[in-house]
């Protein structure tokens, strides 16, 4: 999908997904959902090509992958960077894309600050911006 379909859109709620394995602690998360005031819901996660993946679709449930751990989604409190931001509209988004790979990037503008999203090895790195 088209990340500029982010503008205008309040986030309400944020959802996450996490793996779990043996003792380890939770790793993640690995994706998350911004959800707006419709219920509407946009998953952002790493794909297998470290692209930056945004895409129109709803959390899914936990689920079992035996010897290999277990991935646990749940609403996010403070956990990532759109924390803050609950309850603020998108003002603006800005994509970088690299030449082999497509986007790998993304930077949501809210009325209180940013939230940098980005493929960084395979692994999905949200971060605030000043």
């Amino acid at each position: 999908m088209s990340a500029r379909g982010l503008v205008g859109r309040r986030l309400a709620e944020v959802v996450g997904s996490w793996h779990l394995y043996g003792r380890d602690g939770l790793v993640g998360p690995l994706d998350v959902w911004l959800i707006d005031g419709r219920g509407d819901a946009v998953h952002l996660t790493a794909g297998s090509d470290w692209c930056l993946i945004v895409e129109a679709s709803k959390p899914h449930a936990d689920y079992d992958m035996g010897g290999s751990g277990r991935f646990m989604v749940r609403a996010i409190g403070e956990e990532t960077s759109f924390a803050r931001h609950v309850g603020e509209d998108v003002s603006a988004v800005r994509e970088e894309h690299a030449p082999s790979i497509g986007r790998v990037a993304l930077e949501l503008t809210f009325p209180t600050g940013r939230v940098r999203c980005e493929s960084w090895a395979g692994d999905l790195r949200l971060t605030s911006v000043a």
